[in-house]
């Protein structure tokens, strides 16, 4: 999966920085909420038009979100809750973004991008919602391209670039895809079961 790979490309950064985190006595809920907050003022940035600042910012934001975790693990203390607020605040965090993407667009011509960031908005939430459902049936259900990971990876090119039509049309398709695979997925492995 791209998004193991990704993190074994930048362990060298990422456990070095969580170490000094946890040496300052910063807790991982904290930067969780950190990152969350600042995923929510780039939200704000895009809102107003300033696409490639937003994209910067959203780097920065997403090194926040990589941290938490590991984090966490050098502390000797990740909890239930901890991954608990993650996912949540994540769904939040990627929601500012697009909700930013999305008001930004309502002040241009036309609405077909407003509409497509909020098919991606509902479809990335779906994505990780079937994920959470399935996983709660005791089903095993990380299939499909379009994980956070890449759907960060994404909206910070398509930012940076100033490309985020283009990028509205692959996020909305791509988490829809990625939502109906998951269910699937799912489907195969208890279609026969009872409740």
């Amino acid at each position: 999966m791209f998004t193991t790979w990704l993190r074994q490309v930048f362990k060298g950064i990422i456990e070095p920085t969580a170490s000094l985190l946890s040496r300052i006595g910063l807790g991982a809920n904290a930067l969780t909420i950190i990152g969350c907050l600042m995923n929510i003022g780039v939200g704000i940035v895009i809102a107003t038009g300033r696409l490639r600042l937003g994209g910067a910012l959203l780097i920065v934001a997403s090194a926040f979100d990589a941290l938490d975790g590991s984090l966490a693990r050098q502390i000797g203390r990740p909890t239930r809750f901890g991954a608990f607020l993650d996912s949540v605040l994540d769904r939040v965090s990627e929601s500012a973004i697009l909700l930013g993407l999305a008001v930004w667009y309502m002040g241009q011509p036309g609405m077909i991008e407003e509409i497509l960031a909020y098919i991606a908005l509902v479809g990335s939430m779906l994505v990780s919602y079937t994920r959470a459902r399935a996983e709660g049936l005791q089903i095993e259900c990380k299939v499909g391209l379009f994980t956070r990971v890449e759907r960060c990876i994404i909206l910070i090119a398509a930012l940076l670039l100033n490309l985020t039509g283009p990028a509205l049309w692959i996020l909305a398709v791509g988490t829809v895809l990625t939502t109906i695979h998951r269910i699937v997925h799912t489907y195969l492995q208890i279609k026969d079961q009872p409740l």
